[in-house]
């Protein structure tokens, strides 16, 4: 599998904001013009998921001060099923020996309890199930999601701060 960094002339982008659009909760999502600025912010990265020369997917993160938070993975939906998550998951755990991600909890519908069944079988747990996820403009909705990791924070508070400072900070 393939990870390329997007650049500003990436000719992926369009179809990654396309998708990422219609697949996240407009509460769990960038607008088109704060989408576009990541590309420009030096911690975050936006990569295009290739697997045998195709384009299969994407994944946003950010390179935090001990950890990288992995804001949105997405693997196309006539590409699932076939490991490429796992694949994705065992590529940055050579690369971040620390990962965050939020999730929606697993009773919130079918594809969330999927969803966490398939981040602990990838050696995440849940590290906070009262975590709010800023709201990314403010006409926009703050939600309560889940918190996951593939490890223990000593000082869960201060990582949850640095998410908000780096992440979902107002510079845009």
């Amino acid at each position: 599998m393939e990870f390329l960094v997007s650049t500003v002339d990436d000719f992926r982008l369009e179809e990654i904001y396309r998708s990422y659009a219609s697949t996240f909760p407009e509460d769990e999502r960038r607008s088109q013009t704060q989408f576009r600025k990541l590309l420009n912010h030096p911690k975050a990265k936006v990569i295009s998921l290739l697997h045998d020369a195709t384009f299969v997917g994407y994944l946003i993160l950010w390179e935090l001060s001990e950890s990288v938070f992995v804001e949105h993975l997405e693997i196309f939906p006539q590409y699932r099923n076939q490991n490429l998550g796992s694949t994705v998951f065992k590529y940055l755990f050579q690369e971040y020996s620390k990962i965050i991600l939020e999730s929606e909890p697993e009773f919130w519908h079918e594809e969330a309890n999927r969803r966490i069944k398939f981040y602990l079988r990838n050696g995440f747990q849940v590290i906070d199930k009262d975590y709010i996820q800023p709201a990314y403009e403010p006409e926009k909705n703050a939600v309560a999601l889940w918190l996951l990791a593939n490890f223990q924070p000593e000082k869960k508070n201060v990582m949850i701060e640095e998410i908000y400072d780096v992440v979902y900070s107002k510079i845009f």
